[in-house]
């Protein structure tokens, strides 16, 4: 932990808050007013509050917000009387009003009718954007994997910018979805691929602080403004904007941002993590012996033994095994944490509020993580939490609309927050450098295609109450089970080669089978004596 540590855990910040911009966005974009009815436009000289009550039917058919009189309106404009309440009710044909009370800002939906028949626009938008992240996710693992870190990072970054922009200039569904599918491609490389180059630069007592207390600052604060600065903006196209340009800064990163010298060594570009090393040894003021260097480049030169390509990944029996487990866990976490967030403007209460101190649960949840997490264990912080979060959900389901409600909530977010950030670091410490990139981007696209269902469960709650939160507290309880069959990581050195990740699933796994205690690589005494480069 340097000088040069510093600057890349302060450089990970803008990245941070990138992607609170990509995942949040949306959600603050697509917000509908509670308070809406027909648009008739006989009576648009009338004050707002006169105009609801004269065409808002007393006799409801359905959603009273989507139905108004079949009433000749230019009658009801001279008699200033409301239509006889027997009247045949119609659709809305000429739009909708909007009081912009709850949201105090127009919004997509409210600029083009998102509602009552349309309502399923906003949900069917947000799935687009998850399966734009889950492509996206694929594709720049893999680009990170083959062409290196940092140009898989400025793709990732200029493709959301382009797509954030021209979010503000479309005028139907499917342009909308279109430009939100782009911005989801840069969802998880957008930042994952720096938060990984910064783990890897970090030594091993310095991983979980670094990993965790910087996610609380950067992702907590950032999430905790959004509301207000949307409330502050007071229009989605500019909120748009406003969050979209600054993504541009990342044409800097190949001049200041270094190639990770792990994806380096894998490469057999040994000569390029040298003048890394040198680079990063002078702004530290240290110097590398140059036996050590020596060394180094000389490993690179040993014909390999084993594939290490991304195939290896899913020949190794361990590794497939131990994948698919994080897999289905991260899925159902994913699942429970991206609900609660969309669950917010359902609670009954001041969404804007809501958001907020659900977002300030990730502070204290991180920062706790962080200062127990090398003292406690990666399986137990994963799934104890989680569990806790299930138990708070089914409790949830089943109460009325309220405070009470909302406090449950709240804490099983806090408990998510721990659990989903502890599995985030803890599948990063379990694979292999060679397919690290690539197997942490698989482990995500699992995530957004369990996010690409939440915000139809959410919406299922339009008609059983208690469905999403009965839910959520089942997929917990499965991400729990499925991460207990993963193998603990504390204090361990990250594994450079395929055989390295198999020795350490055999040898810390719950389930371990009995290795051979002379070949052992991650007992802890080879542990505290193995000097990884």
């Amino acid at each position: 932990m340097g000088r040069y540590q510093i600057f890349l855990i302060l450089a990970l910040g803008p990245f941070a808050i990138f992607s609170v911009f990509v995942y949040f966005v949306q959600i603050f974009i697509t917000l509908t007013p509670k308070d809406h009815w027909c648009r008739v436009p006989e009576l648009q000289s009338l004050d707002l509050e006169l105009r609801r009550n004269l065409t808002v039917p007393i006799v409801i058919k359905g959603d009273e917000r989507c139905w108004t009189y079949k009433a000749n309106w230019s009658h009801v404009l001279e008699t200033m009387m409301p239509p006889d309440p027997n009247t045949t009710l119609e659709r809305c044909q000429y739009g909708w009003e909007f009081q912009f009370k709850d949201i105090p800002y127009p919004t997509v939906v409210t600029d083009r009718g998102w509602v009552c028949e349309y309502a399923g626009n906003v949900p069917t938008a947000q799935t687009i954007f998850f399966v734009g992240s889950l492509l996206g996710t694929l594709f720049f693992g893999w680009l990170a994997d083959r062409f290196g870190r940092v140009p898989a990072l400025v793709g990732s970054n200029l493709i959301a910018c382009i797509g954030g922009v021209a979010t503000v200039f479309t005028n139907g569904f499917w342009d909308f979805a279109f430009c939100r599918f782009l911005v989801g491609l840069s969802l998880d490389s957008g930042f994952m691929i720096m938060y990984i180059m910064v783990l890897e630069y970090v030594g091993i007592r310095h991983r979980t602080w670094v990993a965790n207390g910087s996610l609380a600052i950067y992702f907590g604060v950032s999430s905790m403004l959004m509301p207000w600065v949307a409330i502050a903006i007071g229009d989605w196209q500019k909120f748009a904007l406003l969050t979209s340009l600054p993504m541009l800064i990342t044409l800097g990163v190949p001049f200041v941002i270094p190639e990770s010298t792990r994806w380096l060594a894998s490469k057999d570009k040994g000569d390029k993590a040298v003048k890394i090393f040198k680079r990063i040894a002078k702004v530290n003021g240290n110097k590398v012996p140059g036996h050590v260097m020596n060394n180094f480049l000389q490993s690179l030169r040993q014909p390999k033994t084993s594939d290490e390509s991304i195939a290896a990944l899913f020949n190794s029996r361990e590794l497939l095994k131990t994948m698919i487990a994080a897999i289905v866990a991260y899925m159902s976490a994913t699942m429970v944490f991206d609900g609660l967030v969309r669950l917010s403007e359902h609670l009954g209460l001041d969404f804007f509020l809501i958001f907020t101190l659900s977002s300030a649960t990730e502070i204290p949840a991180l920062l706790t993580l962080a200062f127990v997490l090398d003292r406690w264990g990666r399986r137990v912080l994963a799934c104890g939490p989680i569990v806790l979060a299930g138990i708070l959900n089914v409790a949830a389901a089943f109460l009325a609309k309220g405070v009470l409600q909302v406090v449950l909530t709240l804490v099983a977010r806090f408990f998510v927050n721990m659990s989903l950030s502890a599995l985030v670091q803890w599948v990063t410490e379990i694979l292999p450098t060679p397919v690290r990139a690539t197997g942490s981007s698989i482990l995500h696209v699992s995530g957004f295609f369990g996010g690409m269902f939440s915000p139809f469960v959410v919406y299922a709650g339009l008609y059983w109450t208690p469905f999403p939160l009965l839910l959520f507290g089942i997929l917990a309880f499965i991400a729990c089970a499925m991460s207990l069959l993963l193998p603990e990581t504390m204090g361990l050195p990250l594994p450079q080669t395929i055989t390295e990740g198999e020795r350490l699933i055999q040898e810390k796994s719950l389930f371990r089978r009995n290795p051979d205690p002379t070949t052992a690589v991650y007992n802890e005494e080879s542990t505290n004596e193995k000097i990884v480069l």
